[in-house]
């Protein structure tokens, strides 16, 4: 693949941002975090996602004259109604907020509705680790897998985030409720890959590290299996109650996955510890977890998002590898 400096990447989204109706001041951060996400080996919510994006925003989808808002507080926790805007910087902005009252309380929370696709739910832990609290935050879907014991889709993929703030180095567990989440399927696909573990079903209802046969079955594995499958609906179920949107549910009864409800914690730690304590407890229990014999083939054992930091280095150093034919296609936009 082309490798593109990571400037050159945001500049281009930027651009195109702009030419659809953005601001220059919601261009330049919506195309921020795109890269960023590009830039973390993140494809699947970068690049890949962002020509769909595009067009969300061309047909309505996404409302770009809109600004998120708090609806209703009581303490620490707030609503805030999106308003069918940007997602990304609902996201943005809803997190921001969970960390103002982190700040002054100790814990924030903002359970956010009526918002559209956030994109990397990692980029708002980390985000909430840059600011030295402990970040959580999850979002609920359309329908995407079937609950455990059914082959019919009921439940959402519903991606959950938790990070912990660490040296500069954050520990950042990002993950969806199936064993691959659709996104990383797509890329397999497009690339030609098979997955390493069985990730669902084919059709004729076997087990199958085909991701193209995953995505055509409609039938993923949840993680944990039952496990998994029970996190989603809670997961769901919390959304939609500490937002007061939508459910998974009604948000599969309309043709677009819009409108949907997440939530945003941040615990300020150092606050609660100090920062020198915080830091050598993270240190040590991250020392102790690595300190293992890897087995053959695995050169050490990683904490969650220390693969991702490799990746942003690699990439900022040498450049972004990207599709070409996705590449040129942002190149082409007017």
């Amino acid at each position: 693949m082309e490798r593109i400096p990571f400037e050159t990447v945001h500049a281009e989204f930027r651009r195109v941002l702009e030419s659809v109706g953005f601001t220059e001041a919601k261009a330049d951060r919506t195309a921020q975090l795109f890269a960023e996400n590009t830039r973390d080996g993140v494809y699947s919510h970068g690049l890949n996602r962002f020509a769909g994006f595009v067009r969300g925003c061309q047909n309505g989808k996404v409302r770009l004259d809109v600004e998120a808002e708090c609806v209703h507080r009581m303490g620490v926790i707030e609503q805030w109604d999106g308003k069918t805007g940007i997602g990304l910087l609902n996201a943005e902005a809803a997190m921001g907020r969970a960390i103002e009252i982190a700040h002054e309380h100790g814990v924030g929370c903002v359970g956010l509705r009526n918002t559209n696709h956030w994109m990397r739910a990692g980029a708002y832990g980390l985000q909430a680790a840059d600011a030295g609290c402990i970040g959580i935050c999850w979002t609920n879907t359309t329908v995407l897998m079937p609950p455990w014991g059914s082959a019919e889709k009921r439940i959402g993929n519903n991606p959950l985030t938790l990070c912990v703030p660490y040296l500069g180095n954050h520990i950042l567990l990002d993950m969806a409720m199936s064993q691959y989440s659709n996104g990383k399927l797509e890329v397999l696909k497009r690339r030609g890959e098979s997955l390493p573990l069985a990730g669902g079903y084919d059709e004729a209802g076997n087990l199958t590290t085909d991701p193209g046969a995953i995505l055509d079955s409609k039938r993923a594995l949840p993680i944990g299996y039952w496990k998994g499958s029970g996190l989603a609906l809670i997961l769901d179920l919390m959304g939609t109650l500490i937002s007061g949107g939508d459910s998974t549910q009604q948000i599969s009864a309309r043709p677009d996955e819009t409108n949907v409800s997440q939530v945003y914690m941040a615990i300020d730690v150092g606050s609660l510890s100090g920062q020198q304590i915080v830091e050598e407890t993270v240190n040590r229990i991250v020392t102790d977890f690595q300190d293992v014999s890897p087995l053959d083939g695995i050169s050490a054992v990683r904490y969650p998002g220390e693969g991702m930091l490799a990746t942003r280095r690699d990439n900022l150093a040498n450049g972004i590898p990207v599709d070409p034919d996705l590449w040129s296609e942002v190149l082409e936009m007017p």
